[in-house]
């Protein structure tokens, strides 16, 4: 609940029903009153840790007393400096017309601001629940309910991340620039601010500080005769001292500060709404200088419609005010999506052929090595966010020892392969997630066909989309694919695979008729084998020899 300031009792306080406090904007410090540093603090707490926290920026050093002409961005102005509140407590218990609550994008009430549904009652979880939720950077607003102030505007603050620091920054900006639109949208005019920044989101304190601020000035430069009270609310010592330190430099109380401001303020401190400028990403418009062409004289009369629309279009002297570097970037869109259309009719007409022999589809343009790896990136970060624990189960394929040459090795079971029991797209992501470790460094393949003729295998074209999926780096690692009892039928299957797919890749098929073949490649005790394996062995061989399967104790004898 909302906790009653130290001073409660002396200065005026309205109780309210509960036992709390009502404290009203004149009880609170203004941002431009002397006495401030005191009023902030707490009877029980140790002013030294408030001055000696961080030092203040504008107790500078006499040289920084000159700005070398250059002119400050956040000049003095007395009349938005008295519009500025500095409070250190809980929002809730203040008397203004909205006070701020940061919150989730389901407007949950286990995630909205400590203590503000408490003091607001049960009718503020229930209209929250009917908003339909907020989106990151913006702004609803409901009814006060039990709180003093008039109004709850809830927004939702950014995940912070230093990769991506720049979109913070601005959906930040626009939480703050979107709870002081609102305000003036519903003909409200005072509003205290929390700080919408949160340990559970990451965001640093002090650089969110500055996006708040910041801000606010920006705004209150264009709206200031629609806003009378900006109340910024902090809660514990750290904030409330770097709001002390940051304040001075973006709503400086005299001329001395501003002055001193200058050499304090960050490099970027934003545009005029105080978001951050990107400017590799601003459209670069080279202006045409003024230039008196002479018109075709009656060119409209005398040509046809057809010809005065060349005339026009044939204006060869704009050509020569184009930035060429700025053109060249990147092709016309047009152009391109054309180019790649007849890429892929040539392809596909090419192979017309190998889908009518049964071979699948094996249509489509040859991917570039970029775009292979923006496919593989994309399949390898679905398939880190799946289950595919059921895929895993059925031991298609599986991690097995090293060869005879240290290479790790990856083990395929034909006959575990269901195609009428598998989806073939889980099936892909499995096979890239499994791969990924693999395909780093050099690799072997150990497939075992056993018995696998019984089922139904994929066409050449899922073979040739799963290759391009796993990409180049598996091509140029993969050392070698042992086939254990390869059919007539695999055989020919394979030798299209190096027509029709990737000569490169399927040339490094050995065949092994028997498991004594396999084990001079890829040692027994490297290799974790089904038992049909052994059996379909004996059937099809017959052959000499003594085989022991060290998992079962069996001992195969031949004759």
């Amino acid at each position: 609940m909302i906790q009653p300031v130290a001073t409660a009792t002396s200065s005026g306080e309205v109780p309210t029903d509960a036992g709390d406090f009502v404290v009203t904007l004149d009880q609170v410090p203004r941002w431009i009153d002397a006495e401030i540093r005191s009023s902030l603090e707490y009877e029980n707490e140790d002013p030294s840790f408030l001055k000696s926290f961080c030092p203040d920026p504008l107790a500078s050093p006499k040289e920084a007393d000159g700005s070398n002409g250059i002119v400050s961005r956040f000049p003095f102005d007395h009349e938005i400096n008295s519009k500025i509140y500095l409070w250190r407590g809980l929002p809730w218990n203040l008397e203004v017309d909205a006070v701020v609550n940061s919150t989730n994008e389901n407007l949950d009430e286990a995630h909205s601001s400590q203590g503000l549904h408490a003091a607001a009652g049960p009718g503020l979880a229930e209209e929250c629940a009917t908003l339909g939720g907020c989106r990151t950077g913006m702004a609803k607003v409901t009814h006060a309910y039990d709180l003093p102030a008039r109004r709850v505007i809830h927004t939702v603050g950014p995940k912070y991340a230093v990769k991506y620091h720049t979109a913070a920054e601005n959906a930040l900006s626009h939480c703050y620039r979107s709870c002081l639109e609102l305000l003036i949208e519903n003909g409200l005019q005072s509003i205290a601010m929390g700080c919408i920044y949160t340990e559970t989101k990451n965001y640093p304190r002090e650089p969110a500080a500055h996006v708040a601020i910041r801000t606010v000035r920006r705004l209150l430069e264009k709206q200031k005769d629609k806003i009378t009270a900006v109340v910024f609310c902090t809660s514990t010592s750290s904030d409330t001292e770097i709001y002390k330190r940051l304040l001075p430099l973006y709503f400086p109380r005299d001329k001395h500060e501003e002055v001193v401001a200058i050499s304090k303020l960050p490099a970027d401190v934003g545009d005029e709404n105080g978001e951050t400028i990107i400017h590799e990403r601003q459209i670069r418009i080279k202006p045409l200088p003024q230039k008196t062409i002479p018109k075709p004289a009656q060119a409209s009369a005398e040509l046809p419609v057809s010809d005065v629309g060349l005339v026009q279009r044939n204006s060869s002297y704009l050509d020569t005010y184009l930035d060429p570097a700025f053109m060249s970037l990147m092709k016309d869109p047009d152009q391109r999506r054309q180019e790649q259309w007849e890429k892929t009719a040539q392809a596909r007409g090419g192979w017309n052929f190998a889908k009518m022999l049964g071979f699948g589809d094996l249509g489509g343009p040859p991917l570039s090595a970029a775009e292979e790896y923006s496919l593989h990136s994309r399949y390898l970060a679905k398939a880190n966010s799946l289950n595919l624990s059921e895929i895993a189960e059925m031991k298609i394929l599986y991690r097995g020892g090293v060869d005879s040459e240290g290479h790790p090795v990856m083990v395929v079971v034909g006959a575990h392969f269901l195609l009428r029991c598998l989806e073939l797209e889980r099936f892909i992501h499995y096979v890239v997630k499994e791969f990924e470790p693999l395909i780093q460094k050099p690799y072997t393949i150990v497939y075992f066909h056993s018995a696998a003729s019984l089922q139904f295998q994929p066409d050449l074209g899922w073979m040739r989309r799963l290759q391009q999926i796993l990409g180049r780096k598996h091509q140029r690692n993969l050392h070698a694919i042992y086939v254990l009892h390869p059919t007539l039928h695999l055989k020919a299957t394979i030798f299209s695979l190096q027509m029709f797919v990737d000569k490169m890749v399927w040339k490094k098929v050995l065949y092994a008729d028997k498991l004594l073949q396999l084990f001079r490649y890829v040692p027994r005790e490297q290799l974790t084998i089904p038992d049909f394996v052994f059996q379909h062995d004996l059937e099809v061989n017959g052959g000499k020899g003594l085989i022991v399967d060290p998992r079962t104790k069996y001992v195969y004898h031949r004759p």
